[in-house]
């Protein structure tokens, strides 16, 4: 008699759910060692901002987006990990296919922006804040927004089948 091979619990349904979780966490982790002092990729991202650190821009963009992100990756690893009971399936599954397309259209609408020059950008946008944004900052809105899409997909799939999902030998 052959033995199946263990199954680890990480199949479609929860993959993209715990990418989705790890995205928002890091993204929070960023945040928070900014709001914390820390200055590597900062100015790249805020431009001016990131020198003057407003009162106000510490406290809602990098404390207040550091908390939205903690929330965001609640929100995935429960995607991950409802299968439609316990928590309230469609305001997860509302929230996941919003936050995807908030991210989507940030990551794709910059980037788009930024490529064709539509916004004749002025001089505080800097060479190297342009070119961070393309290569860093707007594919890493694209992943997670991905991730938070497909996070949602597969929440939804597995719920509509009814079955439960299979149990660890």
């Amino acid at each position: 008699m052959r033995r199946q091979p263990e199954r680890t619990g990480a199949g479609p349904s929860t993959l993209w759910g715990r990418l989705a979780c790890s995205w928002a966490a890091a993204f929070a982790g960023l945040h928070f060692y900014w709001a914390v002092g820390g200055d590597v990729g900062l100015s790249v991202s805020a431009g001016p901002l990131a020198t003057e650190r407003p009162l106000w821009f510490v406290v809602a963009g990098l404390w207040g987006m550091g908390a939205l992100c903690l929330l965001g990756a609640l929100l995935a690893w429960l995607l991950a990990r409802s299968r439609g009971r316990g928590v309230p399936a469609l305001p997860a599954r509302c929230l996941g296919w919003g936050v995807s397309a908030l991210l989507l259209a940030r990551g794709i609408g910059i980037e788009v922006l930024l490529l064709t020059n539509t916004t004749h950008l002025d001089t505080s946008v800097s060479v190297a804040q342009r070119a961070w944004t393309l290569a860093l900052w707007n594919p890493w809105f694209i992943a997670g927004g991905l991730a938070f899409g497909l996070a949602t997909l597969r929440s939804r799939r597995h719920t509509d089948t009814g079955r439960p999902p299979p149990s660890r030998r």
